[in-house]
């Protein structure tokens, strides 16, 4: 296994910090929140951010990252949606959500590792395969949460009905990803090789 240098560690870090920015967004432009059912559910960044973790830091290092993040979180550090922190945060409805961004970043970074040509629709590609593990893993936990722990019944279709705005933003900032990498990924892996 190949030891962590410091480089890393800082890639790591500011995958933490993006993340936290990413689930806080609404909290300086609260305009980006989407009212759902009587509650407000904001929009955040933070699958955009699972995915590029994934992609540009690889397999390894990424889901190190998001592990990172969310153990900050469960320890109190208010870096979740709205400013909040502590394990309460995994037993919400969108638990799910946060729990499912390591497997993106693994799966992500596990394809782009296996990856011999870089080009916008593989990365698209690897990006749709991230957004659907995503929402896959986080709509199953909340209807789950919702019928079980909440009380609250609801069917399966009307969760996922339920997530058709965050799909959508969400499916363009895969788009973005994918571009951004299109563009970054030469750049990224030399500078990653070359310390």
């Amino acid at each position: 296994m190949k030891k962590l240098r410091a480089i890393d560690l800082t890639y790591g870090a500011v995958f933490v910090c993006l993340m936290t920015i990413g689930a806080n967004i609404t909290v300086w432009f609260p305009f980006l929140a989407v009212p759902i059912g009587g509650a407000s559910v904001p929009l955040s960044l933070q699958t955009f951010f699972a995915i590029l973790a994934g992609l540009m830091l690889g397999r390894k290092l990424g889901t190190i990252s998001i592990i990172t993040y969310i153990f900050v979180g469960l320890a109190g550090v208010p870096v979740f949606a709205g400013l909040t922190g502590g394990p309460m945060a995994l037993v919400s409805p969108t638990g799910g959500f946060i729990i499912s961004f390591i497997f993106v970043a693994f799966f992500t970074g596990w394809i782009a590792d296996k990856m011999k040509k870089e080009s916008f629709p593989r990365y698209l590609g690897i990006s749709i395969i991230g957004l659907v593990l995503n929402y896959s893993i986080g709509v199953s936990y909340m209807y789950a949460a919702m019928n079980l722990w909440l009380e609250i019944p609801i069917t399966f279709g009307l969760a996922w009905a339920g997530m058709i705005p965050f799909l959508v933003k969400d499916a363009a900032m895969a788009g973005l990803a994918a571009m951004f990498m299109t563009g970054a990924a030469r750049r990224i892996s030399a500078s990653l090789s070359r310390v």
